[in-house]
């Protein structure tokens, strides 16, 4: 039980910082509220009024997510690859050079699209 015994504390000191910054936070920090915080904030988007079906949403955000997403799991992937790389072999290999060109093929695909653009 005694081996538990750091991850009980680092629990403990954890859940005490979370309650003290939540009951401190009302406490020490400002209160100017003004019609501007009130609004809804979306990605920089000023907030318009919208009719009741809804309007359009630019999908450059959703895509950057899903890019990022993508380029995520990636990273998970290459992680556990290079700690048991030696053990893997040459199938390892190429199977980690195949799902890098994959990974490279939906890359470039969004590129010439223009995904990356921001205008």
């Amino acid at each position: 039980m005694e081996l538990y015994a750091p991850i009980v504390v680092l629990f403990a000191i954890a859940t005490a910082f979370a309650v003290f910054s939540v009951v401190a936070a009302p406490l020490v920090g400002p209160r100017r509220y003004n019609r501007a915080k009130a609004e809804a904030y979306e990605c920089g988007i000023e907030p318009t009024p919208t009719s009741a079906g809804g309007s359009r949403f630019p999908i450059k955000f959703y895509l950057t997510a899903m890019l990022f997403i993508i380029f995520d799991i990636e990273i998970i992937f290459l992680y556990p690859w290079a700690v048991a790389f030696d053990s893997l072999g040459l199938f390892g290999f190429v199977e980690m050079v195949l799902f890098i060109v994959t990974v490279f093929v939906a890359y470039t695909y969004v590129w010439r699209r223009g995904g990356l653009d921001w205008d």
